[in-house]
């Protein structure tokens, strides 16, 4: 392809983006996945040459972009060199004209700044709209840290997680006997740490309240020994369903996943209520955390999402605070680094339960209220607001 023809179908990958944006849709992954998918004329070095403007296209644009155009011209302020590609037709886009839309630099839509948690400097928000690193989870079930090193000698001790090794970006870890026998599961440093941080115990009792795929899941049964029961719910099947060859992989039989329905997840989870050591709530939340990732997804937050999703997490708490024995632990976390996702929750269920907080065991972190702040800038991780209660006996 030609460097005109490359950036005429960023230009129509980034219009499909900004679309699933407003409307919900697809994640942008999957969109340029499905876009070269039918495309098979276009090489591996035109498609990482266009996702490489796609994504920078993205990253640097704050507020939801008016089309894949506005989006790529506002990133030709920063590469100049890219306006020679606007060639016009048959095979390039048309020659940028004045006064057209054009995307502005910004890390994320105006009306959110101010909702970041004050703990957040200014100068740390870019670092959430950098490359992630490639974390791996030493499965405790399987080996250790140094059995991993030694068989991926390629990889890296992260700083603060005891079973966190790093990989260079865009290593197959799927293709690797480590992986594949186990031994390593993909996890950011950042959700490590709050799985360590729960202090999860052989022979307890569990409730993953919110357990997706599995991630933290599989990291408390290894905590465990694979030894007592985690019940692992969540209202999406379809996240439930990836979660189980991911336990069988890891040699993890203590997890009994249950699918529950919203808003009747009390009478659902009855047999457990007033019973669990540990509740761990990794609630839904904005992402803002996980920018780094999925830098699109700022693009689909507005006030209305924010308040059923902060609704839904109070909710949560709530649910979670009622599964807890006398003497149990409950986790709160969030990928979030908002203060109404974080410390305002925290501090809520303060105020309206009789359980107590507790410092959150964590090597690295920020203050906010009665909990912790990770974030890229400070401590190399996905952005993650945590914080820990006990029910008093």
């Amino acid at each position: 392809m030609t460097p005109a023809a490359r950036t005429l179908a960023a230009i129509e990958l980034l219009d499909e983006i900004v679309a699933a944006a407003r409307s919900g849709g697809a994640a942008a992954d999957t969109l340029i996945s499905r876009y070269f998918k039918a495309r098979h004329y276009a090489g591996a070095k035109d498609r990482r040459e266009i996702r490489s403007l796609v994504f920078r296209a993205i990253r640097r644009a704050g507020e939801r972009p008016e089309s894949g155009r506005a989006a790529l011209l506002g990133l030709a302020r920063d590469m100049p060199e890219l306006l020679e590609t606007f060639e016009g037709p048959p095979r390039g886009a048309p020659a940028p004209a004045a006064g057209e839309p054009v995307a502005e630099a910004g890390v994320a839509p105006a009306w959110l700044l101010d909702r970041f948690d004050p703990a957040v400097a200014e100068d740390e928000r870019p670092a959430l709209l950098g490359r992630a690193p490639l974390d791996l989870r030493v499965n405790r079930l399987k080996g250790t840290r140094e059995d991993a090193l030694a068989r991926l000698p390629e990889a890296s001790a992260c700083r603060w997680s005891p079973l966190c090794l790093r990989l260079p970006e865009g290593y197959r870890v799927e293709q690797i006997e480590a992986w594949q026998s186990g031994l390593l599961e993909i996890q950011d440093e950042g959700s490590q740490l709050i799985s360590l941080g729960c202090e999860a115990a052989a022979d307890m009792l569990v409730v993953d309240l919110c357990a997706g795929a599995g991630g933290k899941t599989l990291a408390l049964a290894a905590e465990m020994a694979n030894r007592g029961r985690i019940l692992a719910s969540d209202a999406d099947r379809g996240r439930l369903a990836r979660m189980m060859p991911r336990l069988k992989r890891a040699g993890a039989s203590i997890v009994e996943a249950r699918l529950v329905n919203p808003q009747r997840e009390a009478a659902m989870l009855a047999d457990v209520a007033g019973r669990a050591d540990l509740v761990l709530v990794d609630a839904p939340c904005s992402g803002t955390g996980t920018w780094r990732r999925n830098p699109e997804t700022r693009w689909r937050i507005t006030p209305e999402r924010l308040a059923r999703t902060t609704a839904l997490q109070a909710h949560l708490l709530d649910l979670g605070a009622a599964l807890l024995r006398p003497g149990g632990r409950l986790v709160y976390a969030v990928c979030s680094l908002l203060a109404e996702e974080g410390r305002d929750q925290a501090e809520a269920l303060g105020r309206r339960s009789s359980l107590v907080p507790e410092p959150f065991p964590m090597p690295t972190g920020t203050p906010s209220g009665p909990g912790l702040l990770l974030s890229p800038a400070r401590d190399g991780t996905d952005g993650f607001f945590v914080a820990r209660w006990q029910r008093p006996c």
